[in-house]
Formats: structure tokens, sequence, C-alpha cells
């Protein structure tokens, strides 16, 4: 766990610092509250203990701005002033707790574990997974009752996993958990402290697999549910496919750049022979060779060879040396340029990160075939043996959500035949609400799918017959499987170094991401203006224009400033990630490429900024789009004929005298009602539709892929469900609440947006007039022209 200390009194920091390290936590220190601010923007914390008098900004106002820009890390705030008002403001302000000097040690490191315990999962003093118990009041691991002598590191390490055992840490993660900046090893240390870590559980009885490898991502405890099966069978899976792919295609680079890494070797022996001959370099020979041995630094590693990386950035060091190098400098010099040309030359074709992951055990993409007929369930059983997918079958929905509480599948199968109407989509709607998202194939043996089917297929479910073979049901299902974690999105990476480039190519192609590789940074703005990334990765040292000055110009654009950047680079001294960070980077990279640690954090980011403007796009009280996201969503997919489907329903709905309870009961009342309507619209509603709030009482739905007829039937039942469902108010009584709507189609009415949005507000004004919770359809009695003048006219 890592922990910011924020003190100015150096003897106090010191102190705390001391207190927490002996706890096995990584401990950072700030002198004062603008630079604890700028940390945490930069990393991330478990928690934050600061003092409330700082220089700059006190702890107080950090705490204030943290709060404001979301941050939820836990705060305790230290003080000599030991009276209520002051604590008041500290906990007002958004601190979870409050100590006043001189502090306890014990109480102190009590209330941090406290602090820390907040919010997980167990909240048990004991933390447990199967026979592994871990203590963190004692700071004490057993496994089977048998004590395990493990180091400060290996303990952190297994508490990190255990406190988030469903999250999977690639070795930058554990290395941003565990250790500080300033003592941030390689990330050998973590795989040499899991290996330690795993030998002794296994000395005390545990599974060798107890800690798991996430195959091109990082360490996990395993399931307990697998733990429960006797043997795991390693299998050739579609993600084993996608690690192939990888390897393949970093080996084919490697061979590629061979000539290209000779000629690198070449001019730094040139050096090397200059340097002997009259113990200095010409201006240009020593830049040359300083910029080949800063390259070969950052991609050596990459093809496995650390060794010859670490060789390399000795010799770019050296050249660094603004005095003339010694004679045992030029001596070095020489002897590494020479060990370097024999670990390339010995090296081959080397075993890269991923190779070396491949040679360990990985786990079966797990199926679940939800089915009554046991002779169908044993024809479909013998063909995922024969495929090698795991295969878990149950004979009832009840039985199949109780082993989904064990184990989520990777995929569902399920014939409905043999259950209810209700029980299925109900089925169908508890599996469509898990995260993550499970995907569902429908074995149904119907001709012509019912109505129901038809309901499930609008929701966007894929119906399978099951009068197909079982070869060609299977088939389905591992194209499913395959497509299932691909990454549609797109990364520019600007560098001068055409390996790293075509190696991050390598490394994304599998996972779907789409890579605009560029050698020039000359041709920057063109490059990012025709071909406009998800994400962006720059390279620091660079002929011409440099990847600071290029973040630069992209914080200060308007179009671009909210544009993810990452630096990788093989430059890591802190002067230049202050530099980075300062210009606005999201985050840094360090050479040589290690392939999954890249491809998680560029994911992570690429998830992380989905989020950010999902949330900037919804309406904070109905959690449904804003009022300014609908024409463009729905305007798109009218247009987007090859992917989705142009028949669409438009509606306007309308909660009906919602002004009048506004001013009868007030406005959080209102709120209330809206709330409530917004969610029950949401389950009304596939993942395909489009919602929106159009206006204070209106929402704009468009029902995708659905006939005019029944985009009626479906409104008509979400008008009755509003009318069924009184809201209660908190004195006991209830309002009744009602909605009229408007329904215009597409194409029977029109092909144009706006046209539709005129067309289904005629419809609402007739379905007022009607009477309360009426729904009416567009009329096409008057001419759409005239409905424009008319509805310029009202404006």
């Amino acid at each position: 766990m890592r922990i910011l200390i924020v003190e100015d009194d150096d003897l106090t920091a010191a102190a705390l610092q001391t207190l927490l390290v002996d706890q096995n936590y990584a401990v950072e220190l700030a002198t004062n509250g603008r630079a604890a601010a700028a940390l945490v923007d930069a990393f991330e914390y478990d928690l934050i203990l600061s003092d409330v008098m700082l220089p700059e900004l006190d702890g107080v106002s950090l705490c204030r701005q943290l709060r404001s820009q979301g941050y939820q890390i836990p705060i305790l705030l230290l003080t000599g002033k030991d009276n209520g008002h002051n604590k008041a403001i500290g906990l007002d302000a958004g601190a979870d707790d409050y100590v006043v000097k001189p502090f306890d040690p014990e109480e102190l490191a009590a209330r941090v574990r406290a602090l820390l315990r907040r919010g997980e999962t167990i909240n048990l003093p004991i933390l447990e997974w199967e026979h592994l118990q871990l203590d963190p009041r004692a700071c004490e691991v057993k496994y089977q009752d048998i004590p395990l002598p493990l180091t400060p590191k290996e303990y952190a390490l297994l508490e990190l996993l255990m406190r988030n055992n469903r999250r999977v840490f690639s070795c930058g993660m554990v290395l941003e958990h565990l250790w500080t900046y300033d003592d941030t090893p390689g990330e050998e240390a973590v795989r040499t402290h899991i290996k330690g870590l795993r030998q002794k559980l296994k000395a005390a009885g545990a599974p060798t697999d107890l800690i798991e490898t996430v195959y091109g991502i990082g360490y996990r405890l395993k399931p307990l549910s697998e733990l429960k099966k006797s043997q795991v069978v390693s299998t050739l899976t579609a993600e084993t496919q996608i690690r192939q792919q990888t390897m393949s295609a970093i080996a084919d680079i490697w061979v590629k750049f061979q000539p290209r890494i000779s000629e690198q070797m070449d001019l730094l022996e040139k050096a090397a022979t200059a340097l002997e001959q009259g113990g200095c370099l010409e201006d240009e020979l020593k830049q040359q060779a300083q910029q080949e041995a800063h390259t070969l630094a950052g991609g050596l590693g990459t093809f496995g060879l650390s060794k010859g990386s670490q060789l390399a950035r000795g010799l770019e060091h050296l050249l660094q040396s603004d005095p003339p190098l010694n004679a045992s400098q030029v001596l070095q010099f020489q002897q590494d340029v020479n060990t370097l040309r024999r670990e390339i030359n010995y090296a081959g074709q080397p075993a890269t990160q991923i190779a070396a992951e491949l040679q360990d055990e990985m786990g079966q993409r797990v199926v679940l075939i939800v089915n009554s007929d046991g002779t169908s369930l044993d024809a479909l059983a013998t063909e995922a043996r024969q495929r090698q997918i795991h295969c878990q079958t149950a004979t009832s929905i009840a039985f199949a959500q109780d082993l989904m509480q064990e184990e989520t599948p990777h995929l569902v199968l399920f014939d409905p035949t043999g259950e209810s109407e209700n029980q299925s989509l109900a089925f169908l709607q508890w599996l469509q609400q898990h995260t993550p998202p499970i995907p569902v194939l429908l074995w149904t043996a119907e001709d012509r799918p019912s109505q129901q089917m038809e309901t499930v297929d609008a929701d966007g479910y894929i119906l399978i017959s099951k009068t197909l073979p079982i070869q060609q049901v299977w088939d389905r299902v591992e194209q499913t499987l395959q497509s299932k974690g691909l990454v549609e999105a797109k990364v520019m990476i600007v560098d001068d170094d055409p390996q790293t480039l075509e190696t991050v190519t390598a490394l994304f192609k599998p996972w779907g991401v789409e890579v605009t590789a560029l050698d020039d940074p000359t041709q920057f703005w063109q490059t990012l203006t025709h071909s406009p990334p998800d994400i962006l990765v720059l390279d620091i040292e660079m002929p011409q224009i440099g990847g600071i000055d290029l973040c630069k110009v992209v914080r200060n654009d308007v179009q671009w400033e909210q544009l993810p950047v990452i630096f990788l680079t093989a430059h890591t001294e802190p002067d230049v990630v202050n530099r980075v960070y300062a210009v606005g980077a999201d985050d840094f990279v360090s050479k040589p490429i290690v392939g999954p640690e890249l491809v998680v954090r560029i994911l992570n980011r690429l998830e992380r900024t989905r989020l950010q403007r999902r949330l900037s796009t919804v309406d904070p009280l109905t959690k449904v789009l804003s009022r300014y996201e609908p024409v463009h969503d729905l305007e798109f997919l009218l247009n987007e004929g090859e992917h989705q489907p142009k028949n669409m329903c438009l509606v306007i709905l309308e909660i009906e005298r919602l002004q009048q309870i506004n001013d009868c009961f007030g406005y959080v009342m209102g709120d209330s009602i809206l709330r409530q309507f917004a969610q029950t619209l949401l389950r009304f509603v596939s993942q395909e539709d489009v919602i929106a709030r159009r206006c204070g009482d209106q929402f704009l739905v468009g029902l995708i892929g659905v006939s005019k007829a029944k985009g009626e039937k479906r409104v008509r039942d979400f008008a009755d469900a509003v009318h069924s469902n009184p809201h209660t108010m908190p004195d006991g009584t209830t309002i009744q609440i009602t909605c009229s709507a408007g329904v215009a189609h597409c194409p029977e009415d029109s092909n144009d947006f706006q046209d539709l949005c005129i067309l289904a507000e005629a419809a609402l004004t007739e379905a007022r007039a009607m009477g309360w919770g009426q729904v009416r359809i567009a009329n096409q009695s008057m001419p759409i022209a005239t409905r424009r003048s008319a509805e310029m006219g009202s404006l």
C-alpha cells in the first residue's frame, strides 16, 4: 500500500515515515500542499496523511481541492489544535479522520489501517483466501495454520493481492503500489518477489498456481472456484493465439532490424577506435554515437536483452560526459562496446518477454450451457472437449445462476425452450446487467422466432438454430469468444526509431487497436488531423521537434487539449519525468518496451477516457444522455446503413403535471419522480437504443431496429408501467404518475432526423389533447414542409 505524507516539519515527517515503513507501507513525502496536489495528479496513492498547517496550500484547502476534483483517496489530517471547531472544519472539507498532535504511534497506525480497510469487499480484520490467512494487525501470514516467513516486500505484495483479489496487477502497477518513486527498482524485482512468494507458499502446501499469471497483463490470486478443481488443462484458446501472434511478430521485427542494429554497433565501434587513437571525439561522431547508444538502450530490452540494454545505457552516459574521457573511461567504453557486440551476436533470435510468459500454464475459456435436454448437453460437452474448451452445464436457470456465483463464464449458450417466457426474459435481463458484460448465444429450435424471441433479438442477443450441426454451433461460440475483448481504438505513436514503431504496432494489432506510426515529427499536425487518435504516444528525444514540445502544443490547442498523452522513452531521470508531467502528460512508460505493461497502460487509459467522456455527456439527475447528445447519436445511427438498421422509432415522452408537482411539493419531489421515471425507462429499452433527457419533463428515445407497430406497443407498455407504479412520498402517500408520447418511424414517416422530431412533436401534441397517459403515432395528413413552417412560426 502506498501512502503520501504531507508535512513541512522534518522531525515529524521522519517519525511518520519510520512508523509507516515499519508497517510495510511504501511512503513518499511532500513538504507543502501544492507539491502534494501535483504528486496526487501524477501518481496513485492509497492514503494521504497531511498536516493542517502547511506552506503554500494548507491541509484543509488541499483536502477541499482533491475532493472537488473527484479524488476519493482516504485523507487523515494531523494538527496541533485540539478543539471541536477545527476538527469539524477538516471533516467538512472532506477528510476521513482527524488526529491531534502529539499522537500515539499505535493509535495512528490503527487509524491508518482502518481507513485503508474502508470500502473493501471483505471488512474482516483477517484477510482470507482459501487456506491462506493474512493478519494486518500482527503482520503475520499463515497457510493452513503454518506461519510463512515473508520479507517485508513479499508481505506487502501478498496483502495487495488479497485486498484486491479480483484485480490483475501488472509489474508496473505493483511497483507503483509498493515502492516510492525515488527507490523504484526494475520490473525484474517484482518477478523475483513473485517467485520467492510462490516458493514459500508451495513449501507450506499451497498450490503452485495460487498466485496466477494472467498472460499479457500481470498477476492475481487464482479464483477460488479454479483452486477447487483437481486439474487445470492447458489449452490453445483465442487468447493464446493472440500471444503467439505477438511473439511471432516481435521475433520477425528482430530479424528485420538485424542490419540496422549491426550499423549501430559499427558506429559505436568507430567511436571506440577514435577514442583509443586520440582520446576525444569529434562533435558530430560523438552526437551520432550517443544517439545510437540511446536507441539501443531503449530497444534491446524489448527482445529480452536486458544486459545489452544496460550496456548501451552505460555507453550513453559515458558519451554525455562534458570533459573528455580519461584513460580508464576510454578502456571501459571499449570493453562495453565489445561486450555489447558479443551479446547481440550470441543472442540470435532472443526470446521476448511474451515468449517467456507463454511457457507458463494458461487456463481455459469457460462456456456455460443452460439447457434442460440431457442428450443435447452430452453432445455439446463432447464437442467442447475435442476443441479443448472448458464447458459447464446447467439444466435450469436457478442452477446456472448458482454456478455463476462461483465462477463467471466467458460466454453463455442458453436454450430457453424448457423455461417459461417470464423466467427466460428475467434471466436474460439478469445477464444483461452483469458486469463485465457476458456474450449470450440463444440456442432455439424455433424456425421462426416467437414474439418473445423477437424481443430478445431486438435487445442484441444472437440467435442460433438448434437445427445446425453441433460443430457449427461451436464454430459460432469460438468466433464470439475470439472477438470478445478486441478494442476498437486508435493509437498514434511518434518516435524517430522505426524499430519502436514496428514493435508497438505488432503489440496492439492482435487486440484490434489501430496504430498510426509516425517517424517524422514535422508531419505531426497533418497526421493528427487526418487520423484523429484516441490516445497519443510520444518519444522525448526526436530530431527537429521533441515530444515535450509536441505535448505543449497539443495541450494549448482547444480541439486536442483533452487528448490523453503517454510518453515512451528511455529517459527515467527524475527531472525528465517532472518535465513530462509538467507539460500535461497523462502517463510515463520507460523503455525498453515490456509488451504487457504497455498494453495494460494504454488500454486502461482508453477505458478511463471513455468513462470520463460518458460522464461528461450524462445528465447527473436521471443518468441518461444530456439534451445536447441525442441529435448527434441518432443522426449517426440513421446514416450508418452498413452497421445499423435504419428501421427506427423516434419517441418523445413527457411526464404529465410535473410542473404542478414541483409547485405543490417542491423540486426535490420532482427530481425524485424524474429519477424513478428514467430508471423505469432504462429497464424498457435495449443496449442499442438511445435515451436522452430532452428538456425538463421530456425524454427523447430512439428504438433501434423495430417496426412502427412494435415500437408503438413498446411505448404503450412503458406508459402502462409508469401508470401502475405510483411514486411514494416521505409521509407514505402516493402520487399517480402518467406520461404521454408521440411516435414517428424511419423510414415509414421520414429518413430525416429533423423531420422525425417534428412529426413526433406533433403526435405528442395530439396525445396531450386526448387526456392523460395517451400515446399517438405520427399523422401523415400534414406535409412535412407545412409542419416545418408551423414549427418555425412557434419559435
